[in-house]
């Protein structure tokens, strides 16, 4: 919750990645907030009263992927809306075609966004899921400590290049700094 909130403040990118991250971790515990409890919970260093905070907000997360059907694979709802905002978003930053930064970025990426469409088999058209998906995957390997190609990576890298950019784009449009 803590690292959650920090990161949909500062990077919206690392906080749907960070939430993909939670999503599997309690799939892990088997939705047991006990095992929640004892593996990450009692691991911050916060008072008992954060501590309660966080466990609530573990507990909230349980009841809202049992209610949507999302235990086996999936997100929940709210950050498949975050995500797609975020592409609505990217659109109107390539129609807006004054940002050629991004614009450069986002043709720099769009093969390897194809090509990873095409390798995990995605139905979704969402360029930014799949980003998210590709990165996701990426930091999946790597906690399994399985060998990505430098062909793979430098793909992964325009990924999260464009992802940065974007993100960076957002919190300026979020706070008024940035008008499309």
């Amino acid at each position: 919750m803590i690292i959650a909130k920090e990161k949909k403040n500062s990077n919206i990118a690392e906080y749907l990645i960070y939430m993909f991250q939670v999503e599997d971790l309690i799939r892990a515990s088997e939705f047991d907030i006990t095992i929640l409890e004892k593996k990450i919970i009692n691991q911050f260093k916060v008072t008992e009263e954060e501590r309660k905070e966080i466990k609530n907000w573990y507990a909230g997360l349980i009841n809202i992927m049992q209610e949507e059907k999302v235990t086996q694979k999936g997100h929940m709802q709210f950050l498949i809306n975050t995500i797609n905002d975020i592409n609505d978003f990217h659109l109107k930053l390539l129609e807006a075609s004054s940002d050629s930064k991004y614009i450069q970025l986002y043709q720099t990426a769009f093969p390897h966004i194809e090509e990873f469409k095409k390798r995990s088999k995605s139905i979704t058209s969402n360029t930014i899921e799949i980003c998210l998906n590709g990165l996701y995957s990426l930091f999946l390997l790597r906690l399994q400590k399985k060998e990505v190609s430098k062909e793979s990576l430098a793909s992964f890298s325009t990924f999260s290049d464009l992802l940065a950019f974007l993100s960076l784009q957002y919190k300026k449009y979020e706070t008024g700094e940035l008008e499309l």
